[in-house]
């Protein structure tokens, strides 16, 4: 079994538009917010096979997350998974926001996210780190 892994970095301000920085996920967050980042792998049917989410950063306009975590997949598995990335404001202890997502490997979000992901499958256990938008929740 193999491993793959994604690292949250930092967030800071951006006017307009949310952005993330994966392998090293850099999100910006344009007021001071209780901030939080979810992942969540799943299979080719859509189903959950693991979940991790970052520690909060509380009232900080640029937070800093820089942790790692590690999903076990198999080479082979890398074309069948998905992982999503989530940022998240947390307003109270039951009330949460989604600030922004995008998704990475069989079903990305987007171009940027797929050539990330395909990129990082060809490296073979170089971390790639690149900028990404984030959607809209």
């Amino acid at each position: 079994m193999g491993r793959s892994s994604c690292q949250i970095a930092e967030c800071g301000s951006v006017p307009v538009q949310t952005s993330a920085f994966l392998c090293t996920s850099h999100c910006f967050v344009s007021t001071q917010l209780d901030t939080y980042g979810k992942l969540c792998l799943l299979n080719s049917m859509g189903q959950e096979m693991s979940r991790c989410k970052t520690s909060i950063r509380r009232g900080q306009p640029n937070p800093v997350y820089k942790e790692t975590f590690v999903f076990q997949v198999a080479l082979f598995q890398l074309s069948d998974v998905t992982l999503m990335i989530s940022i998240y404001n947390r307003r109270s202890m039951k009330r949460k926001e989604m600030i922004g997502w995008i998704s990475m490997g069989q079903n990305s979000s987007g171009e940027e996210e797929q050539n990330h992901w395909q990129e990082m499958k060809e490296t073979k256990g170089q971390q790639v780190c690149r900028w990404h938008t984030l959607l809209e929740s």
